[in-house]
């Protein structure tokens, strides 16, 4: 673990002798489980990492994380322990394939209600040394929206929804969205992820009609970023605990998840650097 830990700190001096770091944070939720939420955000990472971003992943999902396993690690730590034990961010930290740097979340969200008001600013103290560093912190939260959830979700800059096109999963999407919008602040960008679509028809038309119905319903624009083929490889990728994008690069699925990060990139143009501070300022607020 100290081998590991101090090789994080020195990529960290790198970073910062380099001035990189604009501390964008996405929230991947999905309404559902069984989506490939997190196969999602981990494929996305590593595509964002190899455009020269520096990601940081982090995950959320309550007792049910398993980004750890797709991507075959075994985390020693994770946030709880960086808090009662006393360890730096650093020091739970994992170095993942394509130089993102993952962090596990544990059952962390849950106990973060229960942490005392010294341990709390530890905790706010840690995460905030990532936005100096990093170009996008992912956050893989869990499946549908849990109060603890909510507020990293409301908290980040955008949002990624992940559904398939299956009935249920647009049903649990739609709720998912609609639970986001009902908060009476002003909610973070929703952008769209269509997961395992059938054909290039099917995954635009369910992005379509599923941006119809939130306009009309909620009063809401989304974005899509596109869709995600139906594809064996990514089957046989988690069988082999690794990302697909790793796995069979030149798969469906992998070339579908380099467009997708090239149109998410492209749809960032001229629309600002934001500001880590103010997913800081929003978090420290919503856990008072």
């Amino acid at each position: 673990m100290r081998d590991q830990a101090e090789s994080l700190r020195r990529m960290v001096d790198g970073v910062m002798e380099q001035g990189r770091g604009q501390g964008k944070v996405i929230a991947v939720v999905s309404g559902k489980g069984g989506v490939g939420k997190s196969n999602v955000s981990l494929n996305f990472a590593l595509t964002l990492s190899r455009q020269n971003q520096k990601v940081a992943l982090i995950d959320l999902d309550l007792g049910m994380g398993n980004l750890d396993i797709l991507m075959g690690l075994s985390p020693s730590y994770h946030i709880i322990d960086m808090i009662k034990r006393e360890l730096t961010i650093w020091d739970i930290a994992e170095q993942g394939p394509e130089g993102i740097t993952y962090i596990a979340g544990g059952s962390g969200l849950s106990e973060l209600v229960e942490l005392n008001e010294r341990q709390m600013e530890r905790f706010f103290q840690q995460l905030e040394s990532l936005g100096a560093i990093y170009d996008y912190i992912i956050l893989d939260m869990g499946a549908g929206a849990t109060a603890e959830s909510l507020r990293f979700i409301l908290s980040a800059h955008e949002i990624f929804v992940v559904t398939t096109p299956e009935p249920t999963s647009i049903t649990d999407a739609y709720a998912m969205v609609k639970y986001i919008c009902k908060e009476p602040i002003e909610n973070p960008e929703i952008l769209l992820i269509v997961n395992r679509a059938e054909s290039k028809r099917e995954g635009e038309q369910t992005a379509a009609n599923f941006k119809r119905v939130v306009s009309h319903f909620l009063k809401k624009d989304i974005h899509s970023l596109g869709y995600l083929p139906q594809d064996s490889h990514v089957v046989k990728a988690v069988k082999a605990q690794a990302p697909f994008v790793l796995h069979a690069p030149q798969a469906k699925a992998s070339m579908a998840m380099g467009k997708l990060v090239h149109t998410y990139l492209g749809h960032r143009v001229d629309r600002g650097a934001p500001s880590y501070q103010s997913f800081m300022k929003k978090i420290r607020k919503w856990f008072r």
